[in-house]
């Protein structure tokens, strides 16, 4: 998409009949120049439309503030985190006399519902707005972490899979970072650290700890939910957008950010609708902004720890002790990445061994050799993606072939891309480093050999995510959750009526995506089984 194109997307004008509508829900306001509309950390901030003057976007989360955007007459203010409820990372402030029409983020959501013309101008320009911001190399966040350290892998990870802008110090490359360091009383030891919008400081926090301080994570009412869902990849996402959309409370609960698996792509090539692809965190962002559009309520990061089915009413407990009541319940927790069977590998995890080829690994390893283990589409994407920025890619595959695994159209653009080399018959043997990884020794048709690779990225499959589960949820050998006709073949239903298709051994309670028995393991299946989910809920909630 062209640079003019992606900004007037980004900065449209609103017509006359879309500002009427706006001004049924909002006051017109009057404010002198250099009046500030909202300051960036803060977090119940308005939607804005310019009437009369300009309102200035600026930056200003490092000390001095840096222009972002001008809105002109007939242009609006706000982007991702006015619908989230999130703090807003920037500044909006008045130039000249103005005259705002100032519309609460609660309205708005209201509003865009009933207006589909006015909802798909302001979320497209939302979605816009964030991509360019991050383009743009907006500070935000300031991150002081060593290239080395897990925790520091960790934060940047979970930061950039919940959209957060932030700006990365490595320890080993800037001595004007250990001078931060110092001007906030920090020592290397509590790396990493989080340095806020307002100056308070975050030493090495959890994930829970920066959905809070963040405002990523929000609070879970105390309501009785029509369908609460455990896992917000694919499947879990297109359940919410679905049940809410078609009028169920709807709660979406993930322990790390919206996305799974998917959500770690570079690229998905082969989903219905994206010719040239997109990037697993987009297809996961916009697939966030519409179940936000339609009401569906997201807690992340929430950790599920158990769940009680009973009798018309279940029930997820979540970590803190606390649990969520829901007449349905859809398990949507996918898999976990498979480790490789090599001594020491625990060691170099997050310092040298990834699961995921995004941005955030791959400047890890920059102009380095790295390899790919695996021969799926996953480390196919991931190949191609390192292919861009580092010097060499070793894929190293078990078979004799790739195509037996992965669609015909990466293996060619993989045989074509000269700084991929493809062992053949291979697999890892040993990892060498002392506090990161700084080399492989692989087995070649049985001959060993030592590679010089700084980045190792795991691709060879993964468990479904079922420890959580209760007995009475019925699951096969591996762990996987049999739904439907499986559960009547393994004579653990009870009721007269057959079981829905998704539906698991206890009745109200449906699997979908990577975790469930016999899923194709797709982006477009799982997206197609989380909307199936949702049309089960509405027979079964029918009957109960």
């Amino acid at each position: 998409m062209a640079g003019q194109e992606r900004h007037e997307i980004a900065f449209p004008v609103l017509s006359r009949e879309d500002i009427e509508a706006l001004e049924q829900c909002g006051n017109r306001i009057q404010k002198k120049d250099g009046e500030p509309l909202w300051r960036a950390g803060e977090v119940e901030f308005c939607f804005y439309v310019v009437v009369k003057g300009q309102v200035e976007i600026l930056e200003d989360t490092s000390g001095e503030p840096v222009h972002v955007a001008m809105h002109e007459k007939g242009e609006f203010t706000g982007d991702i985190d006015l619908l989230f409820g999130r703090p807003s990372v920037v500044s909006g402030i008045c130039r000249g006399e103005c005259e705002i029409l100032e519309v609460k983020a609660q309205d708005l959501r209201e509003i865009i519902k009933l207006r589909p013309a006015l909802s798909d101008c302001v979320l497209s320009a939302f979605i816009m707005r964030r991509s360019l911001l991050l383009e743009q190399g907006l500070t935000g966040v300031r991150v002081i972490g060593s290239r080395f350290s897990s925790d520091t892998l960790r934060v940047r990870e979970f930061l950039a899979r919940n959209a957060v802008p932030y700006t990365w110090l490595d320890l080993e490359n800037s001595a004007e970072t250990h001078q931060l360091l110092q001007s906030f009383s920090v020592c290397e030891a509590e790396t990493p650290v989080l340095i806020l919008s307002d100056g308070k400081v975050l030493r090495n926090p959890s994930n829970a700890q920066m959905g809070d301080r963040l405002g990523v994570r929000k609070d879970i009412e105390s309501i009785l939910y029509d369908l609460v869902i455990v896992g917000a990849g694919p499947s879990g996402l297109a359940a919410a957008v679905y049940g809410a959309s078609e009028g169920l409370q709807t709660l979406l609960l993930d322990r790390v950010a919206p996305g799974g698996q998917a959500g770690t792509s570079s690229k998905i090539e082969n989903y219905m609708g994206f010719p040239t692809g997109l990037s697993g965190a987009d297809l996961a962002s916009r697939a966030l902004v519409q179940a936000e559009k339609f009401g569906a309520q997201l807690a992340v990061p929430t950790e599920v720890c158990g769940l009680t089915c009973g009798d018309g009413i279940h029930r997820v407990q979540i970590t803190d002790d606390d649990e969520v009541e829901a007449r349905c319940v859809l398990i949507a927790t996918g898999a976990q990445y498979r480790k490789l069977d090599v001594e020491g590998f625990e060691k170099f995890e997050g310092s040298g061994i990834y699961y995921a080829a995004t941005a955030v690994e791959s400047q890890s390893c920059s102009t380095s050799e790295v390899a790919v283990v695996g021969a799926g589409n996953s480390a196919g994407q991931a190949a191609i993606f390192l292919s861009g920025s580092v010097r060499k890619v070793w894929m190293i595959v078990r078979g004799q072939g790739l195509t037996a695994s992965m669609s015909s159209y990466l293996a060619r653009r993989i045989e074509q891309i000269p700084n991929i080399e493809i062992l053949f018959e291979s697999e890892v043997s040993a990892l060498y480093g002392d506090t990161a990884l700084e080399g492989i020794q692989v087995c070649v048709q049985k001959r060993p050999r030592d590679l010089k690779v700084t980045g190792l990225f795991v691709f060879i499959g993964a468990v479904p995510q079922t420890d959580w589960l209760p007995e009475k949820v019925l699951c096969n050998s591996k762990c996987f959750v049999l739904t439907g006709p499986q559960v009547v073949e393994a004579g653990r239903w009870r009721l007269k009526r057959a079981p829905f298709f998704l539906e698991t051994s206890c009745p109200g309670v449906f699997a979908a995506g990577d975790v469930r028995e016999a899923s194709i393991k797709r982006v477009a299946s799982a997206v197609g089984e989380g909307a199936m989910a949702v049309a089960f809920a509405h027979q079964y909630l029918a009957v109960v």
